[in-house]
């Protein structure tokens, strides 16, 4: 099939959650046969060259688009525009004039949109297309918003974060309506869709990972632990915030001897500096999946978000036991202490922590299921071949 991806962002390269979830299903959708244009927005922060994907797709056209953040038209965003500041942001005359061309000069099969940031252009391909729509939701956008808003104590911080989240499920709400069908990451977001009267078709399809990928042995260090995450995202922020503040020193009154560390693209000068006990900021590595394996438990203490997180999925693949918020794994299959460890009380994090570290035995069986849960569900070409499915579906 003759496919057209339409992108916020050049997925590549795969090294955070957002190019890691685009980057594996166009790999799945071409390891499937389909041929694939591909049009991205190329950002100030996402720049990458315009053959950065050649090779996987058939065509790559990138398209700038300044996406930076502007105080003075946020303002006039919030007063006299009707489309949330994060959409607008990413709405384009050149994008749109692309699109046309690409649609007029080809007969695709389906278009596929990846996420809220781009359904804007839905009414714009249904002028030159009669082929399907999907749009894959990587996030329900207004949850993150609306979760950081309950956080938050901050009180300006929190009106506009409640405001932002309205106007986003208005948005979705609209816009998810106007395509062919949904490919929700999770069967949680499936339902926060239907609870906003969406009735297009849905399917729940996850994401998938690139097994061969995973295929290490690299021996860990004792008594550590990590996180790895996008740190220019406001949930992975909160998140780290909220383990310093509440957990860290609690763990180590216990077992003085862990240490922790951390890694991920974008991270803050604050944070390059700071100077907690027992741990070290690596900022961005070359090679997740190597810092993944150099360290025993993975943490993931996110408080807000929405989705599925792809590192986690990842980490199942490297057989890593992971302790998690209910909402940082959210998505997941899991069977909570088989292959996967929940905790959401700083309590229940510390126990967890502590226990893991000193009990390898039960370490281990947890490493080993969240290896054969990886395998079982979350390969990615037989992921992709669910989008094929979908495809065909809606096409009959």
């Amino acid at each position: 099939m003759k496919v057209l991806q339409l992108t916020y962002r050049v997925p590549f390269p795969p090294t955070d959650g957002g190019a890691i979830g685009i980057y594996n299903i166009t790999k799945g959708l071409s390891d499937n046969g389909c041929e694939i244009d591909l049009i991205a927005i190329n950002t100030p922060k996402h720049t990458q060259p315009a053959d950065a994907m050649l090779g996987m797709v058939n065509k790559q056209v990138d398209v700038f688009v300044d996406t930076s953040i502007s105080v003075f038209k946020l303002i006039r965003n919030v007063l006299f525009r009707s489309i949330p500041y994060n959409i607008e942001r990413f709405i384009s005359k050149a994008v749109s004039d692309e699109l046309k061309q690409l649609l007029t000069e080809n007969n695709y099969d389906f278009i596929q949109i990846e996420g809220a940031f781009v359904a804007y252009y839905i009414d714009e391909i249904k002028k030159q297309t009669t082929a399907p729509i999907i749009v894959r939701t990587h996030n329900i956008e207004y949850v993150i918003w609306e979760r950081l808003s309950l956080n938050e104590s901050n009180w300006i911080k929190r009106y506009f974060y409640g405001h932002l989240a309205k106007r986003l499920k208005r948005f979705e709400s609209v816009y998810y309506n106007k395509a062919d069908g949904i490919a929700a990451i999770t069967e949680e977001d499936k339902e926060r869709l239907q609870g906003l009267n969406v009735t297009t078709p849905i399917e729940v399809i996850p994401a998938g990972v690139q097994l061969n990928s995973f295929k290490l042995k690299i021996e860990q260090k004792n008594d550590t632990v990590f996180s790895i995450s996008a740190l220019d995202w406001i949930p992975n922020i909160e998140g780290l915030n909220w383990f310093f503040e509440t957990i860290w020193n609690g763990v180590l009154e216990r077992k003085p001897s862990v240490q922790l560390h951390i890694a991920g693209k974008s991270t803050p000068d604050w944070l390059l500096n700071t100077n907690y006990p027992n741990t070290t900021i690596h900022g961005f590595v070359d090679d997740a999946a190597v810092f993944k394996q150099t360290y025993q438990l993975m943490l993931v203490p996110l408080l807000s978000g929405g989705g599925m997180r792809v590192k986690i999925v990842e980490g199942l693949a490297l057989g890593k036991c992971i302790i998690s918020t209910t909402i940082g794994a959210e998505g997941i299959d899991y069977s909570d202490r088989k292959n996967i460890v929940i905790a959401d009380t700083p309590e229940e994090w510390i126990d967890a922590i502590c226990y893991y570290l000193e009990h390898q035995n039960e370490r281990m069986a947890i490493e080993a299921n969240a290896l054969d849960l990886a395998n079982s569900h979350y390969e990615n070409k037989a992921v992709t071949k669910k989008y094929i499915d979908l495809f065909s579906k809606i096409k009959q």
